[in-house]
């Protein structure tokens, strides 16, 4: 068990960390374009925390958190989503007290203790975007335009963009009334979660993985149906500002989202080529989640987006990745006297951006050369004692085998 990675953790190897790196440079730079700066939590926060903003009828907080106490008898989570956290950060720094938006991205890794299956794990990584400050819906237009821009910039064409409004607290109320009355007959048949749920949240029922829950909720009573006045202009107005961007939708109103604190919009991006767990990002509006958490009455909006979904995503899209170059150049040497002479050379390339190794396992030069052939180095810089005491060196282009001599004050120039 020693050198095997704990169930539903995976390690990322160099031959594939490149793809992360792609990814997580990619939407840096989309979040750059939209205004947004990088903030930085905690891996681990209070557990009540999460128990306030995400939920205690969720099934993060019910069956999923990686909670403990530590030395001091604190009751201590791993983070399960990224959210809460950064409203935590927004309000311990007060930064409701800056101009308006505030416009964050995080990228993090989150913990969940559940069954691990393709592109859901029990450690994985998300990408995020928060917006506080504003409950105009040009905002979830904007999350939602940025999500969109950021999934079709790496090439993905079969993601469907689902939306819903789930209300706010005055109407949500009718609609919960209206779903206990409808689900009452059928209490009996509710799995022991959901029956824990009737009272308490009964629009949870609505998530909850059990086929037989799922057949049991078939034609139960939509949120759409009981939006007030205040919400369903809302809804109108998303549905406008994102065909004024561009942005095609469709309305599905069995979107509910896993999180207690969606108020209003709530919408995913889903893809059809990785199975059950096709939605690869979601997210919504959570308009009291600040107030809820000890802040002012601030609304918010934003997005998770799974980094291990994402990937699978563009490995079912047949989206290839490009490789870096590993190696530019490889430096043989032959004697003591050329080994020195490698080393400094080695510093200064290195120094000068270009990407350059030797030999650290003392091969014979024909090893060597066999070496700069496995890392696909571009070129192989050869020093021997005779050609270093004349002041060249001979350049070897790997692909086409052509050598040429060069004096030892051109190299730089000559390699770049």
């Amino acid at each position: 068990m020693l050198t095997i990675a704990p169930k539903g953790t995976k390690d990322v190897m160099p031959s594939q960390v490149y793809k992360w790196h792609f990814i997580e440079k990619a939407f840096a730079e989309i979040c750059a374009k939209y205004g947004y700066k990088e903030v930085r939590t905690p891996i681990f926060e209070h557990t009540e925390l999460f128990a306030r903003g995400v939920g205690d009828t969720t099934d993060i907080v019910e069956k999923q958190m990686y909670s403990f106490e530590d030395y001091a008898k604190r009751p201590i989570t791993l983070k399960p989503e990224g959210t809460s956290s950064v409203v935590r950060a927004f309000v311990e720094h007060k930064q409701y007290a800056e101009v308006q938006p505030t416009k964050m991205y995080y990228d993090i890794p989150c913990f969940r203790y559940e069954k691990p299956q393709s592109g859901r794990l029990r450690e994985f990584h998300q990408f995020g975007v928060e917006v506080f400050g504003t409950n105009n819906m040009m905002a979830d237009a904007e999350v939602i335009s940025l999500a969109n821009d950021f999934l079709n910039s790496l090439g993905i064409e079969d993601l469907e963009l689902r939306i819903n409004s789930i209300g706010c607290p005055k109407c949500r109320e009718k609609h919960r009334q209206a779903l206990r009355e409808f689900l009452k007959p059928k209490y009996d048949q509710l799995c022991s979660t959901c029956k824990s749920r009737f009272d308490r949240n009964p629009m949870r029922i609505l998530d909850c993985k059990s086929e037989i829950c799922q057949e049991l909720v078939q034609g139960a009573p939509i949120m759409l149906d009981y939006l007030c006045e205040e919400c369903s202009t809302a809804f109108d107005e998303l549905q406008n500002d994102l065909t004024a961007m561009g942005v095609e939708f469709i309305v599905d109103s069995g979107i509910v989202r896993g999180l207690d604190y969606y108020t209003k919009t709530a919408f995913e991006f889903v893809s059809n080529k990785i199975g059950a767990q096709g939605t690869v990002c979601g997210g919504g509006r959570y308009d009291n989640l600040i107030e809820q958490l000890g802040g002012p009455d601030i609304p918010g909006v934003g997005f998770g987006l799974g980094k291990e979904r994402l990937l699978l995503i563009l490995e079912a899209n047949g989206i290839d990745i490009p490789e870096p170059d590993a190696t530019d150049v490889f430096i043989a040497v032959m004697g003591e006297q050329s080994k020195a002479y490698g080393l400094s050379l080695l510093r200064k390339l290195r120094l000068e951006g270009i990407k350059a190794e030797m030999d650290l396992l003392a091969r014979n030069f024909k090893g060597q050369f066999k070496y700069a052939d496995r890392i696909n180095a571009k070129y192989t810089i050869v020093i021997g004692e005779n050609e270093l005491n004349e002041g060249k060196v001979a350049i070897k282009t790997m692909a086409t085998s052509e050598q040429k001599l060069v004096d030892i004050n051109d190299i730089i120039s000559e390699l770049k």
